[in-house]
């Protein structure tokens, strides 16, 4: 029977992120029940780093893997990670002190943003209506991100240094001796581990009832998004990401054309997410209140589980009242931005380690990300 110091459990960007971290200095097995890698949310990220989205963990987390995505290791992936785009925010009018408390927010964090009036919100997106959008908020450095090619890298280099991948392997059986985890598997194998972490997405308090740990509260919110034309007469090369600053819709220019959602959040079960037509029309309706933007046809449509904690950071660390038992989950909609950090995080508080001084510089925070605040509660 095989024995690994670490199980991880799910190979999206979560699970990919941590085994890359910690293969070489532990004997790590990565299950993913699916055919493919990814398959669920990591695949139907909208690509977009910005260091301003979320609340003050998840930019921390972001701020902390700036580096990585700037200067990935030698042989890591064969483009950049990250492309110029920039950010804008939006304020209707009445919500401009929204865009303030944001500004106010993220400095504390080091992240450039400028206050721009309407007229140039309008000259960087020519399509906004006059009137529509009083304000904006530009965050510069905002960018698109290759989600393949960091998930890539990080799979091959985990396996590059030793880590066992496999697909198709479902765990069916989690049971925790003195001697550690017997896991067993669909198919009738069985292995041994030290250490199992949940990096299950939406499936993460599942896997937690099937190791006897007790939920966390982790909610599934389907979020839709579609492919559009670009607006004929346009160029929309370096127009940068736009985001309702209450976040009721955005879009972004994506290889020539337009990606957009309603940035709904609709309570699901865990499942193989797809797009409500409804929610697909509402995207449109919301987008052209406030921009001129013809719809002639859906090029494409799609829809993807983002998975919250209740406070809406993420659930990083040791379990606390099940032995062995590490959270990976709760990313919401900002997995692949917050990876590099969030995944060397995970790597040092498995091997019982202090948080990384470089993490720590930008604010990560162990103690808000671990489970035991919900089991405080």
């Amino acid at each position: 029977m095989a024995h690994f110091d670490v199980l991880i459990i799910g190979s999206g960007m979560a699970g990919a992120s941590a085994a890359f971290a910690l293969a070489g200095e532990a004997k790590v097995l990565v299950a993913e029940r699916e055919d493919q890698h990814g398959y669920h949310t990591t695949g139907r990220s909208a690509a977009l780093y910005s260091a301003a989205y979320g609340d003050a963990n998840i930019r921390a987390l972001t701020t902390a893997s700036r580096a990585f995505f700037d200067a990935p290791p030698a042989g890591f992936c064969d483009y950049p990670l990250l492309s110029p785009r920039g950010c804008l925010y939006l304020a209707a009018p009445g919500d401009e002190a929204a865009l303030t408390e944001l500004a106010d927010e993220v400095r504390g964090n080091g992240i450039e943003t400028h206050l721009l009036d309407a007229a140039e919100a309008r000259r960087r997106v020519p399509i906004l209506y006059p009137g529509k959008t009083t304000a904006a908020l530009a965050e510069p450095s905002a960018c698109d991100i290759d989600v393949n090619g960091l998930h890539v890298g990080f799979l091959k280099g985990a396996k590059a240094k030793g880590a066992d991948i496999r697909l198709s392997a479902e765990i069916v059986e989690l049971n925790r001796s003195s001697e550690g985890w017997s896991v067993r598997f669909r198919d009738g194998e069985t292995v041994t581990a030290g250490v199992v972490v949940d990096a299950a997405g939406a499936w993460a308090d599942q896997v937690a009832e099937l190791a006897g740990a007790h939920s966390v509260g982790l909610a599934p919110l389907r979020r839709t998004a579609l492919l559009i034309e670009a607006p004929e007469g346009h160029d929309i090369t370096a127009w940068p990401a736009v985001i309702d600053i209450l976040e009721s819709f955005y879009f972004k220019p994506d290889a020539g054309r337009i990606l957009a959602s309603p940035a709904d959040e609709t309570s699901s079960a865990p499942c193989d997410a797809w797009p409500d037509d409804m929610d697909v029309a509402e995207c449109v309706d919301r987008i052209q209140q406030v921009a001129d933007l013809p719809v002639r046809r859906v090029l494409r449509s799609w829809a993807g589980l983002r998975t919250f904690a209740p406070d809406r950071s993420p659930v990083i660390g040791y379990d606390g009242a099940c032995d062995g038992f590490f959270w990976l989950a709760g990313q919401g909609g900002y997995g692949v931005q917050t990876a590099p950090a969030a995944g060397r995080l995970a790597a040092a508080l498995i091997l019982g380690r202090q948080v990384p001084e470089d993490l720590r510089a930008f604010g990560v925070d162990a103690a808000k990300l671990a489970p035991q605040r919900f089991h405080q509660a």
